[in-house]
């Protein structure tokens, strides 16, 4: 990586709504391409991109955007004040510049003192990564650039006393995992590779010192073959890597089968999707992803499986919430106390074979049992997906998602619900006042 070029502080640019980005990847078969939609939320693997401040009384988050509703990406942020029950017109972090391929939306960091960062995704070696600092403790009004390098699904963390944690993609040998310090988030220390076994998607989250991700691999660098699941952590922000047991991993992992391994679903046959994970109250992993039997939308990929992978601190046990319509729906999980929650698209939705659906809440008190509590989204004029977790969420702002059409180009809307989904509310689209109220839905 290397320093960005000093630049003369940029205006402030705010859009007029909360547009969401519309994209189509174009890899069409018989039922519609493989996947498709709004995915102003997107991908699984950008974390966080929303975070609660309460010394501010803000739940802050990221997103990729659009001016007009079309195709020209935005990397956007904004924030819900708590305190008004408003929301300001979105500012344009970074104008990607005629692309519009939401694999560039951001991520988000917040430090002691109240800075945002916000992490813009690059694109293998083709586009470069960004990272900006607000200027402003908990104000969005303004960015400086202040790193440019070779980075994609940024999955910062700032830790107290350190600096910031990087865990981030480069297209080294297919799409391998890597990470890389930072006092300052102005100078970083070499990118350090920890997974290279043909390609990997990861998702990580954190609890106090704790960074854990969750990944899988690909076979032969083919994404379309994903599979098996595995998981490491690491208690000193990169220093070691361990498996849940404990044990130090010698990094970078590069043979198939290593103590990170979690389940062998190659074995089985079955591709693996991941959508989540957070650490129960022993600091153990619980992983939310889908299975499948194919990688095209429709019947062929059937049975999908929304799965729960929790180590208890002795062993795996697994457990499938419900059937899956797509192996794009993606959707959080949400530690409540002793309670766990899955909110995300798991309904027949407006176009039932294209990624998305209706959003429902499930709830369980053990990991084991699971009860969808209440359908969140109904008689939608288009499928939600794309349901994100907020970091330290406030109870009335814990998920995030938009909308649109995966079967044609379409309008795409921003959306967030308190913690079991009883309350939704969505983003004004269009805007003429400096803020405005979210409308409640429900």
């Amino acid at each position: 990586m290397a320093l960005a070029p000093a630049a003369a502080p940029a205006p402030v640019r705010r859009i007029d709504g909360y547009k969401g980005i519309w994209f189509t990847l174009g890899q069409m078969t018989p039922l519609g391409d493989k996947y498709s939609g709004g995915f102003a939320t997107y991908t699984a693997n950008h974390v966080p991109i929303a975070i609660h401040a309460p010394a501010a009384h803000k739940t802050f988050f990221v997103y990729g955007g659009t001016p007009d509703g079309g195709r020209y990406l935005l990397d956007m942020i904004s924030y819900y004040d708590h305190a008004r029950g408003v929301v300001p017109k979105p500012v344009v972090v970074h104008d990607k510049q005629g692309v519009d391929d939401p694999h560039d939306n951001p991520s988000l960091a917040l430090d002691g003192e109240g800075f945002l960062w916000v992490f813009v995704s690059g694109r293998a070696k083709r586009r470069p990564g960004f990272i900006y600092r607000s200027r402003r403790p908990y104000e969005i009004d303004g960015f400086d650039r202040v790193y440019e390098g070779e980075f994609t699904y940024p999955q910062p963390r700032w830790f107290a006393g350190h600096g910031f944690l990087h865990l981030f993609t480069k297209y080294t040998n297919g799409r391998e995992l890597y990470w890389s310090t930072s006092p300052d988030g102005k100078t970083w220390s070499p990118d350090r590779k920890f997974a290279g076994m043909g390609g990997h998607y990861q998702t990580s989250a954190r609890r106090g010192d704790t960074i854990v991700t969750a990944f899988n691999m690909h076979p032969g660098g083919n994404v379309d073959k994903r599979t098996n699941l595995y998981c490491i952590k690491t208690d000193d922000r990169g220093q070691t890597w361990r498996n849940v047991s404990g044990s130090a991993l010698d990094l970078p992992l590069t043979a198939e089968h290593n103590p990170a391994l979690v389940r062998d679903y190659r074995a089985e046959n079955r591709l693996v999707y991941i959508h989540d994970l957070d650490l129960d109250s022993g600091g153990h992993p619980v992983i939310l992803y889908t299975t499948s039997a194919g990688f095209a939308p429709g019947p062929g990929g059937d049975p999908r499986w929304w799965t729960i992978a929790h180590f208890t601190g002795a062993q795996w046990e697994y457990v499938e919430i419900c059937r899956g319509n797509h192996n794009y729906s993606t959707g959080a999980l949400l530690r409540e106390g002793k309670r766990w929650r899955v909110i995300g698209p798991t309904e027949p939705g407006p176009q039932p074979i294209g990624a998305g659906a209706e959003v429902a809440s499930w709830a369980s008190a053990d990991l084991n049992t699971w009860k969808r509590e209440r359908i969140v989204t109904q008689a939608s004029p288009r499928n939600h997906n794309y349901v994100r977790r907020v970091v330290d969420p406030h109870p009335d702002f814990t998920v995030l998602w938009a909308d649109g059409n995966p079967d044609r180009l379409s309008e795409s809307h921003l959306y967030f619900a308190n913690h079991d989904g009883s309350r939704v509310h969505r983003l004004p689209y269009s805007m003429t006042a400096d803020a405005a109220r979210p409308e409640r839905l429900r």
